[in-house]
């Protein structure tokens, strides 16, 4: 039984993991010029339209 509870939250684990990974794939908030998601080429596309 116990083994079970270890696999169960093992694969909980993983499922959480690969979703979050898939969110992160489709989140818009973060979309940047660059393939790190800090939204850096965003950020100074703002700063160049507000001067």
């Amino acid at each position: 039984m116990g083994q079970q509870i270890i696999i169960l939250i093992l694969f909980l684990a993983a499922v959480g993991f690969m979703g979050w990974r898939v969110w992160k794939a489709f989140d818009k908030r973060n979309a940047g010029g660059c393939a790190k998601g800090c939204g850096c080429a965003t950020d100074k596309a703002m700063t160049a339209k507000n001067q």
